[in-house]
């Protein structure tokens, strides 16, 4: 992909996915409002199971097969026969929020993003019918990995009938992917740990639903808000960009910098996730400005792959850290666009800032 592909504006801004409340209007409200040139899709996890991460995903993958039911357990979801109460409710919820973002945004002709829970997080996440996490059978890996494939063709044709004039951008969430290559997660037992995942296998499973998602024409990335993200395997899986928190001081920089000049985009979480104080647009451009400048990759061009996010998800935020950091989020990227901002007005900096 060249620099010049990108759908998004330079040094756009755009959030993670998933906000606090219950409202999905309300939600759908500050996203066009804060965001209005990179819209994405609400989340909202406060409604309970089904409106979580790995319960919207089991959503999607009911449209699938029967063999992709869903059930809560105390340790989280369980596949099962069927679509059980939790299920529909979560198929309920996410057409509610994505009827919300079109009602809010009627009219609208930027980049709009759907998020997706990837392969390797929802292997470790989900149990098999008899208690271990499917994590621990390669079939049943493989399996998942076919069937989120054939899930995002289904969603992005969704999406394309709600947002015709729009250009498609898929999120694949994969926060447990590094636990996954490190083979840190635990068995049901708790006794003993899931054996390491190889990395050509980790690839191949990635590039099936990233090839899925590019084949339905839509932009396929990847969200990683771990500490020590894998991103030359993202790179080779074929991600178009890559969502990092640049705040975390454990993000491979030379690796970044490759991605970085090869034209992939980068979603760069620049704004604390929670807080109580204001973030200035220098501030929150800073992470950015700093890696481009030890990088030596201060060419303004290059921001034109740059989109400005929080560091992750919103859902533990207040309603006013949330307005907040998209605010800043936006003015990082006019720091960006002007040449790393020596010169730019800091309009929102404060007295309390420590952001």
């Amino acid at each position: 992909m060249t620099q010049s592909s990108f759908p998004w504006t330079a040094a756009s801004a755009t959030g993670v996915g998933s906000l606090p409340g219950t409202d999905s209007r309300e939600a759908a409200r500050i996203i066009a409002g804060e965001l209005p040139g990179f819209l994405h899709c609400p989340e909202l996890p406060d409604r309970g199971p089904g409106a979580d991460m790995i319960g919207r995903t089991a959503a999607l993958l009911a449209a699938v097969s029967d063999d992709f039911g869903f059930e809560t357990t105390p340790a989280g979801w369980r596949i099962t026969a069927g679509k059980g109460r939790t299920l529909r409710r979560a198929i309920s919820w996410l057409s509610e929020d994505l009827d919300a973002l079109e009602e809010t945004s009627d009219g609208y002709e930027g980049p709009v993003k759907a998020q997706v829970v990837g392969p390797w997080t929802m292997a470790a996440s989900v149990e098999l019918p008899f208690g271990e996490r499917m994590l621990k059978d390669p079939g049943a890996c493989r399996d998942l990995a076919d069937a989120l494939a054939e899930a995002v063709r289904i969603h992005v044709g969704d999406l394309r009938r709600r947002f015709p004039r729009s250009e498609l951008i898929v999120q694949w969430d994969e926060p447990a992917i590094t636990a996954v290559l490190e083979g840190s997660i635990g068995t049901a037992s708790g006794i003993s740990r899931y054996s390491a995942v190889e990395p050509p296998k980790a690839e191949a499973h990635l590039r099936t639903v990233l090839r899925a998602t590019t084949q339905a024409q839509a932009m396929a990335g990847v969200h990683c808000c771990s500490k020590r993200p894998p991103i030359g395997l993202f790179r080779s899986s074929g991600a178009a960009f890559v969502s990092i928190d640049l705040l975390s001081g454990q993000v491979d920089e030379d690796e970044l910098g490759e991605l970085w000049e090869a034209g992939v985009g980068i979603l760069a979480g620049s704004v604390p996730g929670v807080g109580a104080w204001r973030v200035s647009d220098t501030r929150a451009s800073e992470p950015v400005r700093a890696i481009a400048d030890r990088l030596g990759l201060t060419d303004v061009a290059l921001m034109e792959g740059v989109v400005v996010t929080p560091t992750c998800g919103l859902a533990s935020a207040s309603p006013d850290w949330v307005r907040m950091a998209y605010s800043a989020c936006g003015k990082a990227g006019r720091v960006l666009r002007e040449g790393f901002g020596e010169d730019v007005d800091d309009r929102d900096l404060s007295r309390s800032d420590h952001g």
